[in-house]
């Protein structure tokens, strides 16, 4: 089969809507101003005003209050004090408020894909638009969030809208549109444990033939998950909360994982058929990962994650439709092994109703933590990496008992970073292919930044 390079460029401006500008020093920090993510008070300009001098009579050693040199001179200090003060705090308001409304960009190639997401953080309350656009199929997808961040919990409520078109050289209009809306509250227990609850209704519709069981349907789900581990961890998250428009990682060297190495995340999703709804089944997610230390400085990121849906009912027993219609499950849902976050080497259109992989990475450095000049760039880390994985997924619990239905897969790649003004930049690249059933060879690259 035809190698297929993926290239991806991430650009991200600005840093995060709730944090100070990177390059910004602020002393003070008006009550205006976005609150951090747990929700704690920002101290005022009065509470952190820089200390003035004193107009009052000084006492001297004998006890008797003796007068000031200079009341008139001590009143005009103190007075330029809190002017100086309150204009280096608008002035820092400004900046911030200029990084906030900064876009952050992705750019996807040769995919041709385009990711702008707009945010602010309003107080406790942060806002975001996003909107996905792929040049070349004509897909498009909306997003508007809103999330509040309360003393205990966390809420986001989510709309969004989706149209993917047939491939380019097809040259037809067909389509397939989801749209609807989620509603997800996060309880933090800790920094790296967290129960969630999720409420997604979607709507589907599609010009496709083969799409006709899930024309004009609707799909209504409940989600509860935990998770333990970094609550940056796209991949985790796409788990027991919001699926759709995360950043897909190719390797986890400079991935957060969790205490002492080791995350777990799992949930349980409910799809029910009344209330106006279409497709009913009961689905489990899992995933861990642990890093372990190598001698010479080397180190290994071990995964093993999968599910299965422990209840589904089959709508249809004719041989002509295909299995991903046999079921009240839309193919959106169900589950997948191969692609960039899963076995590298398998194609991505492999997809059932059961599904287990595992994987190793081990991470070879070349150098680490230090500054390098080449290519006019300032490298800091490179690692090259050796990847193995296996995996399995079909419609019956058959395929974990069948070795012939697993997918053993192999590859080599790279992974560094370097620095670029304030923008860090990381660049990872893999060459890897399944040893079984293969279609070729599967490459992926991508360059990330962020500020």
């Amino acid at each position: 089969g035809p190698c297929r390079p993926l290239f991806l460029f991430c650009l991200d401006l600005g840093g995060p809507p709730w944090g100070p500008p990177p390059h910004t020093t602020t002393r003070v920090v008006s009550s205006e101003e976005a609150p951090a993510a747990s929700g704690e008070t920002t101290p005022t300009a009065s509470s952190e005003a820089t200390p003035v001098a004193s107009d009052k009579a000084v006492p001297t050693a004998s006890g008797e209050a003796a007068p000031a040199a200079s009341e008139e001179a001590a009143s005009t200090e103190s007075s330029r004090t809190v002017r100086d003060t309150t204009a280096e705090v608008e002035a820092a308001s400004r900046e911030r408020e200029r990084e906030q409304l900064l876009p952050k960009l992705d750019v996807y190639f040769p995919e041709g894909r385009l990711d702008l997401r707009l945010s602010r953080m309003i107080k406790n309350a942060f806002f975001e638009g996003q909107v996905q656009y792929d040049f070349v199929d004509g897909d498009i997808s909306a997003f508007l969030r809103y999330r509040y961040y309360g003393a205990n919990r966390v809420y986001q409520l989510t709309v969004f809208d989706a149209v993917e078109f047939e491939n380019l050289e097809d040259l037809d209009n067909d389509f397939e549109r989801t749209r609807g809306g989620l509603f997800l509250i996060q309880w933090p227990h800790d920094y790296s444990h967290r129960t969630f609850l999720l409420t997604e209704i979607d709507q589907f519709s599609s010009s496709k033939e083969e799409f006709q069981f899930v024309n004009d349907t609707t799909n209504t789900f409940v989600r509860a998950g935990f998770q333990r581990g970094t609550p940056n961890d796209s991949r985790s998250n796409a788990i027991v909360g919001e699926t759709r428009a995360r950043v897909e990682n190719l390797f986890t060297s400079f991935r957060k994982i969790g205490p002492r190495g080791f995350g777990f995340t799992t949930a349980l999703t409910y799809s029910f058929d009344f209330l106006g709804a279409d497709f009913h089944y009961a689905k489990l997610e899992f995933e861990m990962l642990k890093r372990f230390e190598l001698p010479g400085r080397l180190f290994a990121v071990a995964r093993a994650g999968g599910g299965t849906f422990v209840y589904k009912e089959e709508v249809f027993d004719d041989p002509d439709v295909p299995d991903d219609d046999r079921f009240s499950i839309p193919r959106t849902e169900l589950l997948r092994v191969g692609g960039r976050e899963r076995l590298k080497g398998v194609d991505f259109s492999e997809r059932g109703t059961e599904a287990l992989l595992g994987s190793v990475e081990v991470f070879v450095p070349w150098f680490e933590n230090e500054t390098r000049r080449a290519l006019g760039l300032d490298w800091e880390n490179f690692y090259w990496i050796g990847y193995a994985g296996v995996g399995t997924v079909g419609f019956d619990t058959e395929v974990y008992t069948d070795w012939d239905q697993y997918f053993p897969d192999v590859g080599i790649g790279f992974e560094a970073s370097f620095r670029l003004k304030e923008f860090e930049i990381f660049v990872n690249g893999i060459v890897a292919e399944s040893l079984q059933n293969s279609t070729g060879l599967e490459t992926s690259f991508s360059l990330k930044s962020y500020h």
